[in-house]
């Protein structure tokens, strides 16, 4: 295969802290099921806003340079789980809107977010074989 380019400092650092974002992420959906009741929505709503955002910037920043399609459009399935958390951030701040609009956004983010992280270390792992070859 052809060489891959180096990430940069800002690449590798926005990918070691997009965990971040999906913790806070998680604290804000737990909050009501710890809470027993959407009466701290005001805090929940900023927690996860502030998550959807973390994610969305450390996903954009951190894009995969290399030749391996599979691999790049695996890391761009992250920056679209963003986008769905972000989506159910919306959702958040509109009135009227259910509980279950950016719940299942959520859902749906998660959802990217779990296939992606299983199959990029496969992916990664798969072209160090034949590399190695």
């Amino acid at each position: 295969m052809t060489q891959e380019k180096p990430t940069t400092r800002l690449a590798a650092t926005c990918g070691a802290l997009a965990p971040v974002g999906l913790l806070l992420i998680a604290i804000a959906t737990l909050m009501p099921l710890f809470s027993g009741s959407f009466r701290s929505l005001d805090t929940m709503r900023w927690i996860y806003g502030a998550g959807a955002l973390w994610m969305l910037v450390c996903r954009l920043f951190s894009p995969y340079r290399g030749a391996d399609l599979r691999l790049r459009r695996l890391v761009r399935m992250q920056a679209w789980s963003a986008l769905f958390f972000v989506a159910g951030t919306v959702f958040l701040f509109v009135p009227g809107t259910a509980p279950r609009d950016w719940l299942a956004l959520t859902m749906a983010g998660a959802a990217v977010q779990i296939i992606a992280s299983v199959m990029i270390p496969a992916r990664m792992a798969k072209i160090a074989k034949e590399s190695r070859k």
